[in-house]
């Protein structure tokens, strides 16, 4: 797990985040093109909002896209928060590996993403707050 150190630009988007959608962040990544909050799972329809208008707010206000993921204490639970919308029939940890059986072949790929950028993020998101070697499409 490596320690999560935020700079001005993060800061400024939790502060955005917080006061627009009146929930405590646990966590915020940049990329390029888009946000990734991840807030505790008794938070996220109120992080979402109504008909998903919280969402659209800070889209607007950051001009980046935004995907809100559900922090959840196991492992297994947090991992399908964040492939979603995609969906998995099975989710195991096996030897300090995630094993995610997708429910068909379009999930799987949306799982993966184009050579495995996708997988890559998720297991970097993940290694954040729990110690994995990979993650495994099957």
């Amino acid at each position: 797990m490596e320690k999560i150190k935020f700079d001005n630009e993060i800061i400024k988007y939790i502060s955005l985040f917080e006061s627009l959608t009146h929930t405590k962040l646990k966590d915020c990544i940049a990329k390029e093109d888009r946000l990734i909050f991840i807030v505790d799972e008794k938070e996220i329809g109120k992080a979402v909002g109504k008909k998903g208008i919280n969402v659209q707010r800070i889209e607007r206000s950051t001009n980046k896209k935004i995907k809100i993921i559900a922090y959840n204490e196991d492992i297994l639970v947090f991992v399908r928060n964040l492939i979603y919308p995609s969906r998995a029939k099975d989710i195991r940890e096996e030897d300090n590996k995630i094993i995610i059986t997708p429910i068909d072949k379009k999930n799987r790929g949306f799982i993966i993403g184009r050579g495995g950028s996708i997988l890559r993020e998720h297991e970097t998101i993940i290694n954040r707050y729990f110690e994995i070697e990979e993650i495994k499409v099957i």
